[in-house]
């Protein structure tokens, strides 16, 4: 930029006032121009005004992307740090990581939240099912209620109750995860692994033979499968996996995630789908942030997919 500018700017206007005519009149920059000095002076002064103003609106442009990625909750912005001097390629690097570690304290606070919203409904819940269930049950048994108009009604009563206990007690899992215990595991055995739960699928592997993280691996091997798992039932058959600076990125061909449910996809019970539960993504994202990790959904897919989802290791 600066030297496209010095090349436009400077060396023309340099060869102008050394011309003949100028240096003739007396203005030019060579031995008979007394005023040559001052206009280049001056003519320097004036390049570097217009370069400090291009530098300052390209700094206020930064601000105001980060000031829009802020309003909008989007923590995940990182800006280049390509054209600015050291201070400020440091500050927005500090900022980039700024960034990151503000997303990740959202998404554990988010994650907490539900914790405590769902374990006080489960709770109460239940406590209301389980003597409807209980009640229900022993007229069932009863030999009175046999074969009477009110047998019907009290087994709809009893089998809804116990429906919706097993409908609760699936979301305890969101309440009830065993703690993590984070081992050394090689990534590309690892996907292997995967890759044999879904024959079907078209696989894209860009990861070194040598890659290997720290992580519960039954944990991290439940995340992989219900990102595979909503992308196949989603009409994927292609997925590229890659990894890159501890961050490992899931992408799939299958149907693209609108914009309005892309901002509900994490949070617990929360599905598009008729017989979904609404927590496989929700339960990813917890076991990921249990182990100071966290799970996103890029802004942008990878090209050539339609859908990439970030997997961040401690």
């Amino acid at each position: 930029m600066y030297y496209s500018l010095t090349n436009v700017i400077v060396l023309p206007c340099t060869a102008i006032l050394s011309s003949p005519l100028l240096v003739r009149e007396g203005l030019g920059v060579g031995p008979l121009g007394p005023l040559g000095p001052l206009v280049l002076l001056a003519l320097l002064l004036i390049i570097c005004a217009i370069l400090f103003y291009h530098h300052q609106k390209l700094l206020a442009d930064r601000a105001h992307l980060m000031r829009e990625a802020m309003r909008n909750r989007d923590f995940s912005f990182r800006l280049p740090t390509k054209g600015l001097f050291f201070g400020e390629r440091a500050l927005q690097e500090a900022l980039n990581d700024l960034g990151t570690d503000i997303n990740r304290l959202v998404a554990k606070n988010e994650v907490e939240s539900w914790q405590k919203l769902t374990r006080v409904l489960t709770h109460e819940i239940m406590n209301a099912t389980t003597p409807i269930s209980s009640i229900s049950q022993a007229y069932l048994s009863n030999p009175n209620i046999k074969g009477t108009p009110y047998e019907e009604g009290i087994r709809a009563i009893h089998d809804t109750s116990t429906g919706l206990s097993v409908f609760v007690d699936s979301y305890r899992k969101l309440t009830q995860l065993q703690e993590p215990v984070p081992t050394s595991i090689q990534l590309s055995d690892f996907l292997g692994v995967i890759k044999n739960l879904y024959p079907n699928i078209c696989w894209h592997i860009d990861i070194p033979s040598s890659a290997t993280i720290r992580a519960d691996e039954n944990l991290l091997r439940q995340v992989f499968i219900n990102i595979i798992k909503n992308a196949v039932e989603a009409g994927a058959d292609d997925v590229d996996v890659r990894f890159r600076d501890n961050t490992i990125s899931i992408s799939n061909n299958g149907k693209p995630i609108p914009a309005d449910v892309a901002r509900e996809i994490f949070i617990p019970f929360f599905t598009t789908k008729k017989t979904g539960t609404g927590i496989g993504l929700a339960l990813s994202r917890q076991v990921l942030i249990m182990q100071g990790g966290n799970l996103t959904l890029a802004e942008r897919p990878v090209n050539g997919y339609h859908v990439t989802f970030v997997i961040t290791l401690a």
